[in-house]
């Protein structure tokens, strides 16, 4: 396994169980608790991880939240997977809103040309990737600019979302778990998701299987408020089993 391959898969650990340990993890890679602690460096240089004694916490369980470049790079593959089954579910015409997140800028690259929409955002890298789209009307929310995530929030934000109405809302989270529902690090961004998700008709969860049973400090739904819940096939079964069972039609790609 290359050290690149190892990272990614004590990411994934930390994440599903809250910590990782590193004489934990030196035992299973059969590697020496030098090079985990040098893993768990770069993983924490890449703002994923924060290093404790004896090992690591996901930033998502201490309240932080990775920056957009840092998300942006992460499960990439699955992300566009994710994106690609999220176009079923486009109107044929009308009006969506995308929320801010990498997945959901998956979607904005993957939006046909050859459909009239009108789309309404409060992403700025969203909105700057589509903002020569002929074929689209572009719609974006001004608000308080979080450097953090690229979103605007506060009280524009939520003015704009309160007047308005659309078809599908196609909403990012940092966490879903059947008991706390869809939850996210920032109060100021849990508002703004929530008022999208009041302004649609239908609303389409796209994340990847990391952000399965994560629970972040804010929670902004509840499992029955979601439609539809999109994710990768890595997902445990069991526990998109109870999602499911708490409202969303779950599709996995």
């Amino acid at each position: 396994m290359y050290a690149e391959e190892r990272q990614q898969v004590i990411l994934e650990r930390a994440r599903a169980h809250g910590r990782v340990d590193v004489t934990a993890l030196a035992d299973e890679f059969t590697v020496t608790t030098e090079t985990i602690r040098r893993d768990l460096t770069i993983l924490e240089r890449h703002g994923v991880l924060r290093r404790v004694h004896g090992g690591a916490i996901p930033v998502e369980r201490l309240g932080f939240e990775p920056a957009l470049a840092t998300r942006e790079g992460v499960m990439m593959t699955e992300k566009v997977r994710i994106a690609k089954a999220a176009l079923a579910e486009l109107p044929a015409e009308g009006s969506i809103l995308l929320d801010a997140g990498s997945t959901t800028a998956r979607l904005a690259d993957e939006l046909p040309t050859d459909r009239e929409l009108t789309v309404v955002t409060h992403s700025v890298n969203i909105a700057l990737s589509l903002a020569a789209r002929p074929n689209l009307t572009l719609m974006l929310v001004g608000g308080r600019l979080r450097s953090r995530t690229l979103a605007t929030v506060d009280s524009w934000a939520l003015q704009a979302l309160d007047a308005t109405f659309v078809d599908v809302a196609f909403i990012a989270t940092n966490g879903i778990s059947a008991e706390r529902g869809l939850t996210t690090p920032d109060a100021a961004e849990a508002m703004i998701k929530r008022a999208a998700i009041a302004s649609s008709r239908r609303c389409v969860l796209l994340a990847d299987h990391t952000k399965v049973g994560n629970d972040c400090f804010t929670r902004f739904a509840e499992l029955k408020d979601i439609d539809t819940f999109i994710t990768d096939d890595d997902v445990d079964p069991a526990t998109l089993e109870e999602i499911a069972n708490a409202g969303p039609r779950t599709v996995t790609v």
